[in-house]
């Protein structure tokens, strides 16, 4: 195999490779730098026994994940306030024609699924990953992982509870979710606390991630009047001077607020039954730093 057909071979795959490393890390720049090792042990080895390189990159792939996540969790023991994904752009393209294709991977790599994923041991979120992302056969994983299928198994079911019963019992319809996210801001940037409330779900949860580097609530906001009176003081007092940017993180459609050319926050809803059911804010400035060229 030529140097060039090494490297179109990895480019071609790099993809999928990054989607299971963010899904298992829910950090960017941790992602990038598996994927990045995994191209150093993908360019050095001996590829005379390879006979499927997707699946030997997406093996080697997931136990860097699997090892990253282990020191990241270490590291970041004493993280101030709660903790959300780092932003990431998604934008299937033709890639993924299949609509329900698509509303899986979008699913999986949502802002409220990878929070859950956070509480999972790091062989079980690598197991529900390939499993339930990438549809690999238990017999697959188990092979990636050096682990025998019934285990293999059992931890998909265990991963798979777990999820289950911490994940938002709502479906997010996508087209309610920009057309609550226009409404939204404008009645935000308007100081119209009524129209605001009137977007709410009573059980609203507001989840602000600063990492103690930025202002956002260092608690969960609930209910409807929580919230609403935490978006329009924010609004009040930090949206002079800021612009909006609309993108597509995580699945679904959010906001950049821009202070100049600066990344200031990302913002996304959820929505279901014609109501918002929870607003996420990432201010974290470590978090942004992937959107400042978009």
């Amino acid at each position: 195999m030529s140097a060039d057909t090494v490297t179109d071979v990895f480019e071609e795959h790099r993809p999928v490779l990054m989607g299971v490393a963010y899904r298992m890390l829910g950090r960017v720049a941790d992602a990038e730098d598996v994927v990045q090792d995994a191209w150093l042990r993908w360019s050095g080895a001996d590829r005379g026994d390879v006979r499927e390189p997707r699946g030997y990159l997406v093996r080697v792939t997931t136990r860097l994940a699997i090892d990253r996540l282990r020191q990241i969790r270490a590291r970041d023991e004493a993280y101030v306030g709660p903790w959300l994904p780092e932003p990431y752009v998604t934008d299937f393209g033709d890639t993924v024609p299949d609509t329900a294709e698509r509303a899986v991977l979008a699913d999986s790599v949502s802002l409220a699924v990878l929070v859950v994923l956070e509480s999972l041991s790091p062989l079980e979120r690598a197991v529900f990953v390939l499993r339930e992302a990438f549809a690999y056969p238990y017999a697959d994983i188990a092979a990636m992982l050096d682990r025998g299928e019934p285990a293999v198994r059992q931890l998909a079911g265990r991963a798979r509870r777990h999820v289950d019963e911490r994940r938002p019992r709502y479906v997010v319809d996508p087209a309610q979710r920009r057309d609550l996210t226009e409404r939204f801001l404008t009645a935000a940037a308007e100081g119209d606390i009524e129209g605001l409330m009137s977007l709410l779900a009573p059980d609203v949860r507001l989840v602000g991630d600063s990492g103690g580097k930025a202002k956002a609530p260092l608690r969960v906001l609930e209910s409807a009047d929580k919230v609403g009176r935490f978006v329009i003081g924010a609004a009040r007092k930090d949206g002079a001077g800021l612009s909006f940017r609309r993108l597509e993180v995580n699945g679904g459609v959010a906001v950049l607020a821009l202070s100049g050319d600066k990344p200031d926050s990302v913002l996304q809803i959820d929505a279901a039954d014609g109501v918002v059911r929870a607003v996420y804010i990432i201010r974290n400035p470590d978090k942004l730093q992937s959107l400042a060229a978009r």
